[in-house]
């Protein structure tokens, strides 16, 4: 056992790099996903809520819901209104943002400035996502007659959120090791 114990501690730093990667190809994933109407049209409930980013869209907030295309679903009529709204020029510059901040989490395994800023970035974009908690209704089950709903009942839309306390966190493990080596070859 205390081998075994021994091999998980002198392996933290490559954790480390292990979580840069995940980070990265989160990011990368989710981000380059954006591009896609489906990804684009399916967080406008998550944007159109929030303080810090509905100004960018076009449309007040309620309205969206009449709006909906279900994933894999092709309703012209609603996407054209995400076309008047901004929601696919909004989709394409938060995915692109998201894939920066990706790369450069990873870049921080051979940089660690670069990294730095990757895991910090990670941290803010986390904390910004985490606030759809509060911001955004659809997160939590809505009142359709079932005794469990509202809070603390998360959705589907919730589950996926309240994830962000992972990547949070990532975040600052891989901005803390960036630092740290900052420090060190600042000697």
């Amino acid at each position: 056992m205390e081998k075994f114990l021994q091999l998980l501690a002198s392996a933290q730093h490559g954790f480390v790099n292990f979580s840069r990667l995940s980070i990265f190809i989160v990011m990368v994933w989710i981000g380059g996903l954006k591009v896609f109407p489906y990804e684009a049209e399916g967080i406008i409930p998550f944007v159109a809520n929030s303080p810090v980013m509905s100004f960018l869209l076009n449309k007040p907030a309620p309205e969206y819901k009449q709006h909906k295309n279900m994933e894999g679903q092709l309703v012209p009529e609603n996407v054209a209104w995400h076309k008047a709204n901004g929601t696919y020029i909004f989709s394409y510059a938060l995915g692109t943002v998201i894939v920066m901040i990706g790369a450069l989490t990873l870049a921080g395994i051979w940089n660690e400035k670069l990294g730095l800023l990757g895991g910090l970035f990670t941290f803010i974009m986390s904390l910004v996502t985490l606030s759809f908690l509060i911001t955004t209704p659809q997160v939590y089950v809505p009142a359709l007659g079932g005794p469990h709903h509202g809070f603390p009942y998360l959705s589907g839309a919730g589950r996926l959120v309240i994830k962000d306390v992972i990547m949070m966190t990532a975040g600052l493990i891989v901005a803390s090791d960036a630092a740290k080596r900052i420090l060190k070859n600042q000697k």
